[in-house]
Order: C-alpha cells, then structure tokens, then sequence
C-alpha cells in the first residue's frame, strides 16, 4: 500500500505541467556618438513566455531608420552587458514589424532567462558592423520577468522594479 501511494504521488508530480513564467522587454536604440544617431533608432516591444523548457518570443517594431535584416537572442554576462548570440528568431517586415520565436532552451539558456541575461537585438541593415565591446544591434532589451509599466509622468509609490535585485530565482 505504502510503495502504491508513493508511486501514485511520484506519477502525479511528473505529470503536472512546469511552472510557466513571462517576461518582456523593452526595445530601445543604443547609439553611442552622434554619427550612430543617424543610423541606430526607432522602439519596440518584446513578451516572452517559459513553460517549462519551451520558450515561446514575440514583439514588435517601429521606426528604425533601414530595414531589418536578422534578429536574435543573445546572452550577456550581466544585465546591460552585450554578449553572444544564442538563438536566432525571425523578422518580418520593413522599418516596422514585427519578430517571433519558439525554442527549447538549455539549462544554461533557462538560467539566463532567469538571471537577466537573455536579451532580444534586432539589426538592420545601416547598423554598424561591430563595436570593440560587443555585436552590432539596432534595438536591444533585457527580457526580464513581467512587471508592472510606469506611466509617462506618473510618481510611482511603493518599491521600484529593480530586475538585478527582483529576479525570481526558479
């Protein structure tokens, strides 16, 4: 009875599905100098959702100042820290569009995603070939977990969305 109950239990838990989890991002342009003003531009957003392994990405864009050409997810060290591609997802579209994604991801992948360190970058086609630190981008955004948007002009009360200290370790 006692070996039945267990395996009943044992059965039950590998069958319940994974915590799900989700995540966004906003998209911004990182120039560096006046002369990348011209070439780097434009906003997005990204919403990703975990369900157990399975990462499933989507976004949009508008006003980047050439044409997209590639978009991926790219792990970095930290968070706001440029690092290396990790996974590629589509892009459709011009100026505007939009970017998508399903992948299942490796532990080390996942943890990423957990940390802060996943982050979305979209390219286009005047966007510089490379910096000494890091990979050419247009639009870049951390995913971290999803919370709550401040209103432009709004005071916020209470605590602040700090994603390096509010990381839900899972």
């Amino acid at each position: 009875m006692r070996w039945t109950l267990a395996g009943l239990l044992l059965t039950a838990t590998l069958a319940a599905p994974l915590h799900a989890a989700d995540y966004q991002a906003d998209l911004g342009p990182m120039p560096l100098d006046d002369e990348t003003k011209a070439v780097i531009a434009g906003r997005g957003e990204a919403e990703a959702r975990l369900d157990g392994t399975r990462l499933t990405v989507s976004g949009r864009f508008r006003g980047l100042p050439s044409r997209a050409t590639a978009a991926h997810l790219l792990i970095g060290p930290a968070i706001g820290v440029p690092g290396s591609k990790a996974l590629a997802l589509t892009v459709s579209g011009d100026t505007d569009g939009t970017i998508a994604g399903r992948f299942r991801l490796s532990r080390a992948q996942a943890a990423a995603l957990r940390t802060g360190r996943l982050y979305v970058q979209i390219d286009s086609e005047k966007a510089p070939p490379g910096y000494s630190w890091g990979p050419k981008g247009t639009l870049w955004g951390w995913l971290l977990p999803a919370h709550a948007r401040a209103t432009p002009g709004v005071p916020q009360r209470g605590g602040w969305f700090l994603p390096q200290l509010d990381a839900p370790r899972r």
